[in-house]
This record gives C-alpha cells, sequence and structure tokens, in this order.
C-alpha cells in the first residue's frame, strides 16, 4: 500500500497531515507548504506572472495548474482545498478575483475585477445544526475558451461558461451559458448569441 492510499484510510494520521498542512480552521497553508512543498506538484507555464498581493491558498492534494503567458493580478484569492484549479494559456485573472475549485478557466479568458467564482457551496438542510458545522458540497464551473467576464460578476457552482461568450458586470451565473453569448443580470440571461447564418451578433429570441 502507497504512503498516499495508507494516509487516505487511516483518519488519524489524516488529521494530522492536514493539519502539518493548513492550520485548524485556517483555509491558508502553511508558510513551508506555500514555500517548497507547492512547487513540487503544481504547474506552471512559461511567462507567468503571479502579482506578490496574491492570495495562493493551493494545497498539493487537488492540483492547481497555469498556463503560458497566464496572469493573476493583486489581491486575488486561489483556492484549491476542496477542488482543482487549472487556468490555460494566456488567460488574465484581474484584481480582487475569488477563485475557489473546482474551476477550469480556458485559454485566452479574460476575467476583469472582483470576480467570484466559487464551485463550492455550504449544506445548510439540517436546520439543529449550524450551517458551518454541515459540511460542503462541490460542482465544477467551466469557463471554456476565450471568454470575457466583467466586473463584479458571481459564477456559482456547477455552471459552464461556452467559448467566446460575455458575461456583463455584475451578472449572477446561476445556469449554463451557451457558447457564442451574451449574458446579463440576476440570475444571468442570454440577451445575444452569434448567428453563424447572418456572421452577425442578434437579438436572443
Amino acid at each position: 500500500m502507497s504512503l498516499s492510499d495508507q494516509i487516505r484510510n487511516s483518519p488519524g494520521l489524516k488529521k494530522f497531515v492536514h493539519w502539518m498542512l493548513i492550520p485548524t480552521d485556517q483555509a491558508r497553508p502553511r508558510l513551508w507548504v506555500r514555500i517548497f512543498l507547492n512547487r513540487f506538484f503544481h504547474q506552471r507555464g512559461k511567462n507567468v506572472i503571479i502579482r506578490r498581493w496574491v492570495r495562493m491558498d493551493v494545497l498539493p492534494f487537488n492540483p492547481f495548474s497555469i498556463g503560458d503567458g497566464s496572469m493573476i493580478e493583486d489581491f486575488s484569492t486561489i483556492n484549491n482545498g476542496v477542488g482543482a484549479v487549472s487556468i490555460g494559456a494566456n488567460s488574465l485573472v484581474g484584481l480582487g478575483n475569488v477563485i475557489i475549485g473546482p474551476v477550469t478557466i480556458g485559454n485566452d479568458v479574460i476575467l476583469a475585477q472582483h470576480i467570484v467564482a466559487s464551485g463550492l457551496n455550504h449544506n445548510y438542510q439540517d436546520i439543529q445544526q449550524p450551517i458551518h458545522k454541515q459540511g460542503v458540497s462541490v460542482a465544477p464551473i467551466v469557463i471554456e475558451d476565450e471568454c470575457w467576464i466583467g466586473a463584479n460578476a458571481v459564477v456559482t457552482a456547477g455552471v459552464t461558461i461556452g467559448r467566446h461568450s460575455v458575461v456583463a458586470a455584475g451578472a449572477v451565473v446561476t445556469k449554463d451559458i451557451p457558447p457564442y453569448s451574451v449574458a446579463v443580470g440576476n440570475p444571468a440571461r442570454v440577451i445575444k448569441k452569434y448567428d453563424p447564418e447572418y456572421k452577425d451578433w442578434v437579438k436572443a429570441s
């Protein structure tokens, strides 16, 4: 049995290893994890820029990757504690974004400022327990290639935003957005689609 299997199969050992990686009831990894350990587990492409004031809450037990030429701007938070985070090539994560996995961001994506994309939800169904004691559920977010997400948008768990789509500033995306669409509002709705016959963007019916 491998060491990783031994850890998974032993609740006590698993709890101890988790404590070694993250202080109790916190999301930020310990300093030694951030400086030394993560570099052996995560993939970083060429010419990647991660600004100094980015909070990288990434851990070795879930994947994190970022492709060639991509950038994460200051005051953003990247968290893979409950699911993988993958950022493609030539993509921009703008100022103050919060990305909580599982989230996949494609190539040539623009995320403007103060966007929240969280693949995590807190369970709340049991009214006899505080919500923070009920655990979490996850559903992957996928933002396909060439999308542009406007400032202050929210992308909720389980949503896919199709290729070359635009999500307006302040939109709250609770359902899938088809490729080549423009979506606005709370909840977000599609107002335009690209029509390949007319080779133009037309009003959605």
